[in-house]
């Protein structure tokens, strides 16, 4: 069990993520293959879930954003797992002696549905981010036909990430 009291520098961020359909069969969405007639198009495997959350802990700790760690120029993450972004993340929380207190997603798509694999995407993203299921949390909704998601041309993630850091960190 954490000692919260010794993280009184509270920060929240968001981040963003959208990535547009391509032909295929399944989707990567939270770490996890979600049945599909399409997939997601991206330089790494496009996963819009683990890209949200990756850039809200990055903005928590004021780190730039993922292109800047994992340039898409770069070839060597072309078809990166996405997973290993959202580690990478979380140890730069902890090369500042800080903890992830809560990790929030919104999945906004019209299909594929998410409710039967929500259970599965919490337990994936708390795996890889070593957090207890209840400081992780997904939620999905439509943008009623409206937008590119409206119209089943992609798929849109938005998070926020709280992180605690020791006092004093990073005040320059």
């Amino acid at each position: 069990m954490t000692d919260w009291s010794n993280y009184p520098d509270i920060r929240v961020a968001t981040g963003y993520d959208v990535h547009a359909f391509e032909a295929g069969d399944a989707v990567i969405l939270g770490g996890i293959a979600v049945p599909h007639e399409r997939k997601l198009a991206g330089h790494s495997d496009a996963d819009v879930v683990l890209h949200a959350l990756t850039d809200a802990i990055l903005g928590a700790i004021a780190d730039r954003d993922i292109g800047a760690h994992f340039p898409p120029s770069n070839p060597k993450w072309k078809g990166a797992a996405s997973d290993q972004f959202l580690i990478h993340a979380m140890d730069l929380v902890a090369a500042r002696g800080g903890k992830v207190a809560h990790l929030d997603v919104t999945i906004v798509c019209e299909a594929p549905k998410i409710g039967p694999v929500r259970d599965a995407m919490r337990e994936r993203i708390a795996e890889i981010c070593a957090l207890p299921l209840g400081r992780v949390s997904v939620k999905a909704t439509t943008s009623e036909r409206l937008g590119f998601t409206g119209r089943k041309e992609g798929i849109a993630a938005l998070a926020t990430a709280t992180v605690r850091l020791p006092a004093g960190q990073d005040e320059a």
